[in-house]
């Protein structure tokens, strides 16, 4: 089995697919948390957000330490910017798309995968037995991550996480390559006054009937 889940930040797609793969017994691979580790890796080299060299991110792509998407240092708001910028870069995406079909077609469990991202359903594995969708309220997803981001010990304010998710908002639905959008035989789901039992039972409606 595989399941394709996109969404928007902080809308509780990393959340289901990670409960989801529990209870079915897939193999999951947060794909965000790829760009999070280039990004991650850049900034350890000395680059910067606002002047990027996209040759160096290709670079960092080929050379990524797959150990940084379990690093917490990819929780930050600067990574978070800076692999916004990234994934933006059609070079970048074709870099890693092999590394996630990968995943998908040879998954550690031989039941199946699940991959989270922005752009599973409509790109990376279009032909998946199931896409979803999940999107929340903005400024509910902004409370979500200022929130995630407190506990996390980093000293961060409301209206700052809601600019930021504002940018890389525009940043992920206008790109040129790969923007996220629901795919057309995506089942959409509106976190915004579900908690994550919610969303996890209706998921699984879906998927086991």
């Amino acid at each position: 089995m595989i399941v394709a889940i996109d969404g928007s930040a902080a809308s509780g797609k990393g959340t289901l697919a990670k409960r989801l793969a529990t209870h079915l017994g897939l193999s999951h691979l947060d794909t965000g948390a790829l760009y999070r580790a280039v990004g991650l890796q850049l900034l350890k080299a000395g680059q910067d957000s606002k002047n990027i060299n996209e040759n160096q991110c290709v670079k960092s792509c080929v050379e990524l330490d797959i150990a940084l998407t379990t690093s917490p240092l990819i929780r930050s708001e600067k990574v978070a910017e800076m692999a916004s910028i990234v994934a933006a870069m059609p070079a970048v995406r074709a870099a890693l798309l092999d590394l996630q079909r990968q995943f998908a077609a040879t998954p550690p469990d031989p039941k199946g995968a699940i991959l989270d991202g922005r752009d599973i359903g409509t790109v990376v594995l279009p032909h998946a037995d199931f896409k979803f969708f999940i999107d929340a309220n903005i400024c509910t997803r902004a409370e979500r991550r200022t929130k995630e981001l407190l506990q996390a010990g980093q000293s961060v304010m409301f209206r700052d996480v809601l600019t930021d998710m504002q940018e890389r908002d525009s940043r992920d639905r206008f790109r040129s390559v790969a923007p996220l959008r629901p795919a057309d035989d995506a089942i959409s789901i509106d976190t915004s006054s579900m908690d994550a039992d919610d969303v996890l039972a209706l998921a699984l409606s879906y998927i086991t009937p």
